[in-house]
C-alpha cells in the first residue's frame, strides 16, 4: 500500500522555525510531483507549495512566499518543507501529497493522487 508519512510538526512561538518531512513508502514516488497543503480549523484545505520531480521548479502560495522553502531528496524518497518566520495564522494540519504529473492548477487539491495523514503545526503568539 502506498503511503506518505509526515513528521516534524509541533508547537513553536511566532517568529520561529520548523522543518516538516514527508517520507514515501515506495521508490516510485521519487518521480512524482510532490507538495504541501494545510487545513486550519473551520477552513478549507489550502495550497502551500509544490515541487517538480526533479526539484527544478517550485510553486508557492503568496501567503508563504519568502518564508517557506520546499525541497526534496529523491535518493531518500523524502519531501521537506522548511518554515521560517512562522506566524499564528500558519497554525494548521499540514498534509503532503503526490501526483504523477504536474496538475494544471497546482493550487487545486483535486490534482493530487496521494495524501499523507497530516502533521499538526501550532504557532503561538
Amino acid at each position: 500500500q502506498v503511503q506518505l508519512v509526515e513528521s516534524g510538526g509541533g508547537l513553536v512561538q511566532a517568529g520561529g522555525s520548523l522543518r516538516l518531512s514527508c517520507a514515501a513508502s515506495e521508490r516510485t514516488f521519487s518521480s512524482y510531483v510532490k507538495g504541501w497543503f494545510r487545513q486550519a480549523p473551520g477552513k478549507e484545505r489550502e495550497f502551500v507549495a509544490t515541487i517538480s520531480w526533479s526539484g527544478d521548479s517550485t510553486y508557492y502560495a503568496d501567503s508563504v512566499k519568502g518564508r517557506f522553502t520546499i525541497s526534496r531528496d529523491n535518493a531518500k524518497n523524502t519531501l521537506y518543507l522548511q518554515m521560517n518566520s512562522l506566524k499564528p495564522e500558519d497554525t494548521a494540519i499540514y498534509y503532503c501529497n503526490a501526483a504523477k504529473y504536474l496538475p494544471k492548477t497546482v493550487a487545486a487539491a483535486s490534482g493530487y493522487d496521494y495524501w499523507g495523514q497530516g502533521t499538526q503545526v501550532t504557532v503561538s503568539s
